[in-house]
């Protein structure tokens, strides 16, 4: 038989490869002396399995490029690099060689975008834009219906830049009130499909997806406990990070200008945000663990945004990041945490204002 991919599947030894690179990613990355407490610990076992769940679905479940599909990279239960609550996230695989059409309709979201991604997280921990197109250029039917082609050579009507090294899909779906916001509908498909059904899955192709789904798993964990640790050395208690630089490489929204920053507070303690509020489509500010995820904003209210914001009478915005609600400005839980990191967004504006940030006592 040989050491074919068959026979390394058949013996187990693809499956055990697998096992034991995760084993070796959970040691790297619980060694951080960030890590201290037990629910970090927790949680960033949690992360690696949510990573993996990722992982599998980008490059197992959905890998075949002729026959793309949409899953979520993000959501409620499965987070990457402060991922946005505000939001919902469709990922598609893609191939730089492949011509693709997105359709749907609009529906009532706010802030629709699509972006082209050249993916190298589990290499450089980099995901470089190689197009962008957003709601706001495009051009749709009276119903809301619309046609996006994707492809490297210009497309007439709603295009899609493509690269040779393009992998991903990403559209960004923004709300400003969900529950009263009905999300598009939208679906993709080949052009040029060489084959009406996708071939069956072999034995060389599951060995490469979980072989990319390891380095996947390590290179984002990778990625993003550098950037915590970056900010807690920089940046503590404070949001001012100002250079786009590596945001954008990370695979940023290029309309998006990121402030993040790092907390940690003691008992008692809360950390004040003031900030004048530019002219922009849309902003939001949250909180995250030291593993760059969102905290749980199904349970606990770790977010707030341009429509859900008390305003002061000046038109700032005053935001208070502690452990119970001080009974001013807008109150964002740390649900248990006592440090983690933070992310203010300003969408489409012209001018990004940095926040004051102070720590206060509120108990006693």
């Amino acid at each position: 038989m040989g050491d074919t991919a068959e026979h390394r599947v058949a013996s187990g030894k693809t499956w055990r490869d697998f096992c034991q690179k995760l084993e070796a990613i959970g040691e790297t990355v619980l060694s951080t002396e960030l890590a201290g407490s037990p629910i970090d610990q927790a949680e960033g076992y949690r992360y690696l399995s949510r990573l993996t769940r990722i992982a599998l679905d980008m490059h197992v479940e959905n890998a075949d490029t002729d026959f793309p599909g949409f899953y979520a990279a993000s959501h409620p239960t499965a987070k990457i690099g402060a991922d946005n609550p505000d939001n919902i996230y469709m990922n598609a695989s893609i191939s730089g060689a492949q011509r693709y059409r997105i359709t749907g309709k609009r529906g009532g979201v706010p802030i629709l975008s699509f972006g082209t991604k050249a993916n190298r997280y589990a290499i450089d921990g980099t995901m470089a834009s190689t197009g962008e197109i957003d709601a706001a250029d495009m051009v749709f039917a009276e119903d809301g219906s619309f046609e996006i082609i994707v492809s490297k050579t210009h497309a007439n009507g709603n295009w899609l830049p493509l690269a040779d090294d393009s992998s991903m899909l990403l559209v960004r779906q923004t709300f400003l009130d969900r529950d009263n916001e009905p999300p598009a509908t939208i679906s993709i498909e080949a052009l040029d499909a060489p084959r009406e059904t996708p071939e069956p899955l072999t034995a060389a192709k599951l060995e490469q997806g979980l072989q990319r789904a390891a380095a996947f798993v390590e290179g984002t964990a990778k990625t993003f406990l550098q950037w915590t640790e970056m900010l807690q050395g920089e940046q503590l208690n404070q949001i001012a990070t100002t250079d786009q630089t590596m945001f954008y490489k990370a695979g940023g929204d290029p309309t998006i200008f990121y402030l993040h920053g790092y907390w940690k507070l003691a008992e008692g303690e809360a950390l004040v945000i003031e900030t004048p509020i530019p002219d922009c489509t849309f902003w939001n500010f949250q909180c995250d663990n030291i593993w760059f995820e969102s905290l749980d904003y199904r349970h606990h209210k770790v977010h707030v945004n341009k429509h859900t914001a008390k305003l002061n009478a000046d038109g700032s915005v005053t935001i208070v990041v502690a452990a119970r609600d001080p009974g001013y400005g807008n109150w964002i839980d740390t649900a248990g945490h006592e440090h983690g990191t933070m992310l203010l967004r300003w969408t489409g504006a012209t001018e990004h204002p940095v926040p004051k940030t102070k720590v206060v006592k509120i108990d006693g």
